[in-house]
């Protein structure tokens, strides 16, 4: 099974991917860490990325999830995937993969980007990751208010089978 844990910076895309991979023996898998430098730069300087930025890293991350897929692993994959082309270049060749959609409140989530230390994506960008998300119609969604524990165990009880 491939997941595609997806929403703005500050959803808990990380924590929540953390949490729900060990529960359906699959790997984990951080877009974040697999950023170029220079785009890393970027955010941490407050500048959005542009598409130009984001494709040769959306090409790796679906080799990724595709290689996982190859050899009958699971992947959980944590990334913002805010519009739907991203979505298809990340799950290009992966027609059974899921997606499950983080979604909460834009108060909410400033408020922990403002509370989260050793991240280099810029509180500012908070904005441009609203004004870039189109909702994907056929993801599970989850609001985020409740505690990482009951999320990972909405989503899991949306995978079950039938």
């Amino acid at each position: 099974m491939i997941v595609v844990v997806m929403g703005v910076a500050g959803a808990g895309k990380t924590v929540v991917g953390q949490r729900l991979a060990p529960a359906l023996d699959a790997e984990f898998i951080d877009a974040d860490d697999h950023h170029s430098p220079d785009s890393v730069a970027k955010m941490r300087a407050g500048t959005p990325l542009i598409d130009a930025d984001r494709w040769p890293w959306l090409a790796r991350l679906n080799g990724m999830l595709r290689e996982r897929e190859a050899r009958g692993r699971s992947a959980v994959l944590a990334c913002s995937a805010l519009k739907a082309a991203y979505r298809e270049a990340l799950l290009e060749e992966l027609p059974e993969a899921r997606v499950v959609h983080l979604r909460g409140a834009k108060p909410l989530i400033a408020s922990r980007l403002a509370a989260r230390r050793g991240h280099y994506m810029n509180p500012g960008l908070l904005e441009s990751q609203f004004a870039a998300l189109e909702e994907p119609a056929d993801a599970i969604v989850v609001d985020i208010e409740g505690t990482p524990e009951a999320i990972v165990a909405t989503v899991l009880e949306q995978l079950a089978p039938g």
